[in-house]
């Protein structure tokens, strides 16, 4: 695996971040009939918030972000977003890993959203998310804290 890290994200970062979502998520968006390059930019621009945002570089450059916003009873993993010529090199799941295992100490449930037909849906899975609920476009899934009992 190549060398990585995450920084704080700043507000500079915002046009960066939407334009990497329209590359990952256009194919998904296309397959269900929901890509539109204006809103799915400017989505992230409207929902974009550094104080809880990391960047993650390789090499000391941009390669993708995430997000983990406190709400409620749990922790929303949103905008996680990785180059899609770093798929499958192991960054995404050490990334997913820390932000969990940081979680699991703190005892935070996490939900996220993934859209239907997702391959990240998989990632996620092997992570211990399970199904929530799910409409036409969206899946939600919850990972409860490493150590409890699932809610019911």
């Amino acid at each position: 695996m190549v060398d990585w890290g995450t920084r704080t994200a700043s507000a500079a970062d915002v046009e960066a971040v939407a334009e990497l979502r329209a590359v990952v998520l256009r194919s998904d968006l296309e397959r269900l009939g929901r890509y539109d390059e204006q809103r799915v930019r400017r989505r992230l621009r409207d929902g974009f918030d550094p104080a809880h945002t990391r960047v993650i570089e390789v090499g000391g450059a941009f390669a993708g972000c995430v997000a983990l916003r406190p709400a409620g009873d749990a922790h929303w993993l949103e905008h996680f977003y990785l180059a899609p010529h770093l798929h499958g090199g192991g960054i995404g799941s050490a990334v997913l890993r820390e932000l969990l295992d940081r979680c699991d100490r703190d005892g935070t449930r996490v939900r996220l959203n993934v859209l239907r037909g997702s391959a990240a849906r998989r990632l996620y899975e092997r992570h211990g998310f399970t199904l929530e609920t799910e409409d036409a476009v969206d899946v939600f899934l919850v990972r409860e804290p490493a150590g409890t009992a699932l809610a019911g």
